[in-house]
């Protein structure tokens, strides 16, 4: 049995969420608008494109976004939920991309 304080508890996964009105799940691209402009990692993601992790709900029952840059050397340690090559968004702070056409994949 997990605890409530348990971080790694796949109960705090969400399936999706809304965005601008644009549906978002696992595996979608957006791009990054930090709004707290707080430190230099705000400055340096802002712009960047990325792929959504996951959607992780908290104890306070807000929604946030997992991202895994597409221009991190380590994104394939991010896929794998490793510390660092991860990074934490709440909705208002990204864009969603346009999805890809089935036949230009």
């Amino acid at each position: 049995m997990s605890s409530p304080w348990d971080f790694s508890d796949e109960n705090r996964r969400v399936e999706s969420c809304r965005v601008a009105g644009i549906e978002l799940k696992a595996g979608d691209r957006v791009r990054l608008a930090p709004s707290g402009r707080a430190d230099i990692m705000d400055l340096a993601l802002a712009g960047k494109i990325g792929q959504i992790e996951a959607i992780e709900q908290d104890f306070n029952d807000k929604i946030h976004l997992a991202i895994v840059l597409d221009d991190d050397p380590g994104r394939d340690l991010g896929m794998l939920r490793q510390p660092g090559h991860r990074f934490f968004f709440a909705l208002d702070e990204v864009e969603p991309l346009p999805k890809p056409h089935p036949i230009d994949n």
